[in-house]
């Protein structure tokens, strides 16, 4: 039976949550209301509407999940289980209502249906929507936004049939903005893009530092920057094109990474597991790593033994036969192999990795022998990045005395390698500290 994982949270933390809520509360009603009334007074204030919207339904019933975010709201202030946890998800939701209500200054929109005369229960909950909420306030539906990031947090504590009533909960909310006809549907799909992008941009753990990036790496910058303004220069210049925005924000988002920031762009974590919101903003390039990986592996052994256990490889769709597997690659996510230990140590496609980052690579390998027998060190297609930590760990261990020895063992095994003259300069470094 499933169970739920609500945590108990510390005395501290339910102080700091409460402080929070006041905060969060105070902001709220300052900005949005505001906001809202002075929109009211204007003359500018126009209408997005697509014809088929006629066709939404008026549900009077779904006022109760459409109210119930306000609870939700407040809940998840003390569910979090550490003071970080708890502190980005309130900058979250910070951000969130200044960026609503920025665009609601920038780009006032108004409702235009007329909703009907709800009698009752009902009825009563409308009412009191109506003396707080204007209906000026319109894109982005900071209740999407809210939706999105509050189900985050909601299906983080939770597991099994209570995670899956509570996330069939949130997308009824979802629903009811429309089905209240309190939004129209561009507000709807703005409201998720916002929200998507400020989980993104705040992520519950790690933080965005900087690193001065290698010439290899500056120049991989600028190809990927140059692939993403120019997408974007298209999406302005042709007509209906908007859906180009998003491959040109995961360009740019990846010429970031390249650019200094590393593989802290693709929120992946020592588990294999890329953040939703990351798979999510990334989506145009990751599918496109996919297709790339798909197509040049095509040729090549999923996998080849090097010595001891040690295997040599692509990164793995399908099952393994290895009781364990060092992860090299940033851009991919793991699939569901529940029964393997997994470690991931991310490293930027085509890019030498520093001496410091081989190392750690390097124990990890080391410890995942140890204590699993069969390790299957991956990376994308098992040609560079996953060559150059098994020669690495081949030196550290003693099964060769240079780095020409380390390179003729693993061709010999696997000839398909690609290790360039970068490649070894940092291994000799490693070879000289042995």
């Amino acid at each position: 039976m499933a169970e739920s994982t609500l945590p108990q949270t510390s005395p501290s933390l339910w102080k700091q949550g409460l402080g929070w809520l006041l905060l969060l509360g105070a902001l709220f009603f300052i900005t949005y209301g505001q906001v809202n009334q002075f929109t009211a007074t204007r003359q500018d204030v126009g209408s997005w509407v697509f014809g088929w919207e006629q066709a939404i339904p008026f549900i009077p019933w779904t006022i109760v999940p459409y109210w119930s975010i306000d609870i939700l709201y407040g809940i998840s202030l003390f569910i979090c289980t550490s003071r970080q946890e708890l502190t980005r998800h309130g900058y979250r939701l910070v951000v969130a209502s200044v960026t609503a209500c920025g665009a609601f200054l920038l780009f006032p929109l108004k409702f235009t249906f007329i909703r009907p005369a709800t009698e009752g229960f009902f009825g009563w909950l409308f009412q009191q929507l109506e003396q707080f909420d204007l209906p000026y306030n319109q894109a982005p539906s900071l209740h999407i936004i809210l939706a999105w990031l509050l189900w985050l947090r909601f299906s983080q504590h939770l597991k099994g049939v209570a995670k899956i009533l509570a996330s069939c909960w949130f997308l009824l909310i979802a629903v009811s903005v429309l089905t209240t006809w309190q939004h129209h549907c561009i507000d709807v799909v703005s409201g998720l893009i916002v929200g998507v992008i400020i989980s993104y941009a705040l992520p519950m753990t790690g933080r965005w530092r900087w690193h001065r990036p290698s010439s290899q790496a500056r120049r991989l910058a600028m190809r990927y920057a140059s692939g993403g303004v120019g997408l974007l220069v298209a999406s302005l210049c042709f007509p209906y094109c908007y859906v180009l925005y998003w491959p040109a924000l995961s360009l740019c988002l990846v010429a970031a990474g390249y650019g200094g920031i590393g593989p802290a762009i693709f929120q992946k974590n020592t588990h294999g597991e890329m953040t939703l919101s990351a798979r999510i903003v990334l989506l145009p390039y990751l599918l496109g790593a996919r297709l790339s990986r798909q197509w040049f592996s095509r040729r090549l052994p999923r996998a080849s033994l090097i010595v001891d256990g040690v295997y040599l490889g692509g990164f793995p769709d399908l099952e393994i036969q290895q009781r364990g597997v060092l992860d090299l690659t940033a851009e991919f996510s793991r699939s569901r192999q529940q029964f393997i230990t997994w470690h991931a140590c991310p490293l930027m496609d085509l890019v030498v990795p520093e001496r410091g980052e081989i190392m750690q690579a390097v124990d990890q390998l080391r410890e995942l022998q140890h204590t699993r027998g069969s390790v299957l060190v991956c990376c994308a297609l098992g040609l560079s990045r996953s060559a150059t930590i098994v020669a690495a760990w081949l030196l550290t261990q003693g099964y060769v005395i240079s780095v020409a020895e380390a390179v003729e063992f693993i061709q010999a095994r696997r000839p398909q390698i690609v290790l360039t003259p970068r490649h070894l300069d940092v291994l000799q470094q490693i070879q000289e500290t042995v």
